[in-house]
């Protein structure tokens, strides 16, 4: 059986700089890599024909950042900052999740993605307060299954969350610190063998569905398990993601425990390192981005996210003209409701025009750059995802041109990012194989897979309300945390990264 196949008569957005071609292209497939792109009709299709005779081809996007644990809380929270709707999604006892569960939860995050053009889909899946193989090789299971290419990450910290805020002896009650201390959680040394084995058996190089290294955030783990954390994306060459400075607080607490923000802390431990994702990393200052730059780490950029939780407004500008690299996410489903990279490349777009004269705004091309090719950077993938070039991999994805998003046709760029929806995707490659054809899934069944998602939640939905009830004896001294931390000063050089009252 022939592993080419032949995508022909597409218009396409083509090499790096996602130029659109000057008319109709075949693309050659020879098995997992694009080998030839050439005029339509200059040569005979080789394999299998794929007809994109009326599509735009353009190289799937990576959504750098989502959280599947967080699927089945969609549109349960609105109206809270980060710090206290956080809580909400991480249940203080175990929910009593079966595998299948499990699968079904990560499954629908898939579908969306791949929906909505994403190729590459990066999952910080929380496995708190216990590690349950089953749940986790259920989640690889999953993405094996929906066909997308995938980077799996146990969510890794040594520090429980309750603890990773300042002011807790002060706040919490005696007796309900307690009782939260009290809750027997993993150690760092059991997290660590844990990932260090998917390190072994699921290197994203070998693996379609991989595993990436993804300490929780700073103010989560102790230095030494940072460290260690650290050491062992360096020794198995991993990509590594862990958020940083996503809010004001977070800002606050690097300045209360380390006298310095976060961003400089992790420079002073040597934590910085290219293959790395700061996630968010809102709250920056000019001294701070020039760290940043000259360790080679990446800012991942989640605009709905940080606009849903009012984090604030990365200052996109300052960073890219400070040579750092950007890549885009979606952020989890009970901050932001979707998974939806076309909603994100269209708010990463125009989320900046509100900031400075318009002679320095960021567009179309910088988002869509930081969905595809910044993401491949990020990930340790240059010159292999992320463009429509002889060399890289077969992950393409394709628009119809005659629905209203593209109708009239002036910028095939612009339109994409500005216009097009999951409703205008009809055709999806990953590694060379067709996982949306027609705009319906060739590898798994949709529609049974809804009405099976919607059957789990209902089973599962009675112990998330009980949790979210367990919580809220934490929102009164995590409210008083959070109003203390906004009366506490950064420095003063801060990019503004929200509208004052």
């Amino acid at each position: 059986m022939s592993t080419r196949k032949t995508l022909t008569g597409g218009r396409a957005l083509l090499g790096e700089k996602a130029e659109a071609s000057e008319g109709a292209v075949d693309i050659v497939i020879d098995g997992q890599v694009i080998s030839e792109v050439r005029p339509a009709g200059a040569a005979d299709p080789e394999g299998e024909v794929v007809d994109c005779r009326g599509l735009l081809l353009t190289p799937g996007l990576i959504n750098g950042h989502h959280h599947s644990h967080e699927h089945y809380y969609k549109g349960r929270k609105d109206n809270m900052p980060l710090e206290l709707w956080m809580n909400y999604v991480r249940p203080l006892k175990p929910i009593d999740y079966t595998p299948r569960q499990i699968y079904l939860r990560t499954m629908v995050g898939a579908l969306e993605a791949l929906r909505t053009g994403t190729t590459t889909l990066c999952d910080d899946f929380n496995v708190s307060p216990r590690i349950r193989p089953d749940h986790v090789e259920a989640a690889f299971q999953a993405y094996e299954d929906a066909g997308i290419r995938a980077l799996l990450g146990i969510t890794l910290f040594d520090r429980p969350f309750f603890r990773a805020v300042p002011y807790v002896e002060e706040e919490f009650p005696a007796e309900l610190l307690e009782s939260l201390d009290a809750t027997r959680s993993y150690t760092g040394d059991e997290l660590l063998a844990f990932a260090t084995g998917l390190a072994k058996s699921r290197h994203p190089k070998e693996n379609r569905v991989g595993y990436i290294a993804a300490p929780s955030a700073p103010q989560r783990c102790t230095e030494d398990f940072l460290l260690a954390v650290r050491r062992m994306a360096d020794d198995y060459d991993l990509p590594l993601m862990i958020h940083v400075q996503e809010t004001r607080m977070q800002v606050v607490t690097g300045q209360l425990w380390h006298g310095s923000t976060m961003v400089e802390y992790l420079h002073r431990i040597g934590f910085m390192k290219p293959n790395t994702q700061f996630i968010h990393c809102i709250w920056l200052n000019p001294r701070e981005l020039r760290l940043i730059a000259d360790s080679g780490v990446s800012i991942q950029h989640n605009p709905t996210s940080n606009l849903k939780v009012g984090s604030g407004l990365l200052p996109l500008r300052a960073v890219l003209d400070a040579g750092i690299n950007v890549s885009l996410g979606s952020d989890g489903c009970g901050s932001i409701e979707n998974v939806d990279m076309q909603l994100v490349l269209t708010t990463a777009a125009l989320l900046q025009k509100l900031r400075g004269d318009y002679t320095a705004w960021t567009g179309a091309a910088e988002a869509f750059r930081a969905g595809t090719l910044g993401g491949a950077k990020a990930l340790g993938r240059e010159g292999e995802l992320g463009a429509i070039a002889p060399g890289h991999l077969a992950d393409i994805t394709g628009y119809r041109l005659d629905g209203l998003a593209f109708t009239p046709l002036n910028d095939a760029l612009n339109q994409l990012v500005y216009s097009a929806t999951r409703a205008d995707l009809a055709l999806s490659l990953i590694d060379g194989e067709v996982v949306i054809r027609d705009g319906a899934f060739t590898r798994v069944n949709e529609a049974a897979l809804l009405d099976e998602i919607r059957e789990a939640h209902a089973e599962i939905e009675p112990q998330i309300a009980q949790s979210e009830k367990d919580v809220e004896a934490l929102l009164a001294p995590y409210e008083r945390i959070y109003r203390r931390c906004q009366h506490q000063p950064v420095a003063p050089d801060t990019y503004p990264a929200r509208f004052p009252y």
